[in-house]
């Protein structure tokens, strides 16, 4: 089909975008359209004065692609919008459990564990919602869910993650839009208030930081180059991140999308920590 003359709310639509929409819809297996298009917003920069994604249109736009035969989208589903509380179930399986003490090495091996399963998902979604202070969500774009598991003193969840990508450097704009899809955003990580285990969080962040660049280039076949998180500073210093290593860059400026309490998308401001996944993580992500 022909590809000229593509536009995107009036912006001409390249074919290197194309090119990038077309392999982000190949390779994000299992993503909605709706986080598709947000994906590919966060990647393109389509975004409002507000800094909010243009998904909506984006999804609109991939369809469009779609029916001029220039790629193929995944079958239309049912599904709750991307950043809203959802539902959280209430089963014994997520109920509190035998408080866990001790130091890390005392709970043996920890697994990571890919959320896959309807099962898994259900457990994640009930654990966070239940026991996290800012509750569960639908995440934005590409992202992966991990529970956490401890050995000892027998099997138990001890802690889960979800990765997902947002922005964080300081670059130009060109560049930042080629290179955003090289960082990910860790947006919720809680160990389980039962698990009373010293250095057990720190523990958890750095054998997290090593698995997610195995698995993220799987998934989406992309490398991660730099993890970054958001602290509440009202409530916690982020000690076990700068345990782990993490490198605290200061505070956001308080507008934002992430966890958005107050109409206009004002947030109070978070400390900003880093993790580099690459030993030249920054000049890389400066590259054009």
């Amino acid at each position: 089909m022909e590809r000229a003359g593509l536009r995107f709310l009036g912006r001409r639509v390249t074919g290197e975008d194309l090119t990038m929409i077309q392999e982000i819809v190949t390779s994000c297996v299992g993503l909605t359209r709706m986080e598709l298009a947000s994906t590919v917003c966060e990647l393109l920069g389509w975004r409002r004065r507000s800094r909010s994604l243009k998904a909506r249109e984006c999804r609109e736009f991939l369809e469009k692609l779609e029916e001029r035969g220039l790629l193929q989208l995944p079958a239309k589903r049912a599904g709750r919008p991307m950043g809203r509380r959802t539902e959280v179930p209430v089963t014994e399986g997520g109920n509190a459990g035998a408080v866990i003490q001790g130091r890390a090495h005392d709970v043996g091996r920890l697994k990571l564990e890919l959320v896959r399963s309807d099962e898994a998902r259900r457990l994640f979604r009930e654990l966070v919602g239940r026991y996290h202070y800012l509750g569960h969500a639908v995440p934005f774009g590409a992202h992966l869910r991990y529970l956490i598991y401890a050995e000892r003193p027998q099997r138990n969840v001890v802690a889960w993650r979800i990765a997902v990508r947002d922005e964080w450097i300081g670059w130009d704009e060109d560049t930042r839009v080629r290179n955003l899809q090289h960082i990910v955003n860790n947006s919720r990580f809680l160990v389980l208030p039962w698990v009373e285990v010293k250095n057990l969080a720190s523990r958890i962040l750095s054998e997290a930081a090593r698995q997610i660049v195995v698995d993220w280039k799987q998934y989406y076949g992309v490398e991660p180059l730099l993890a970054e998180t958001l602290v509440d500073p009202r409530r916690y210093r982020g000690t076990c991140y700068r345990a782990a290593n993490w490198i605290d860059v200061g505070f956001t400026s308080g507008l934002g999308r992430q966890d958005r309490r107050r109409s206009g998308g004002e947030v109070a401001p978070k400390t900003v920590l880093i993790y580099p996944l690459a030993a030249d993580a920054a000049e890389r992500l400066r590259e054009s």
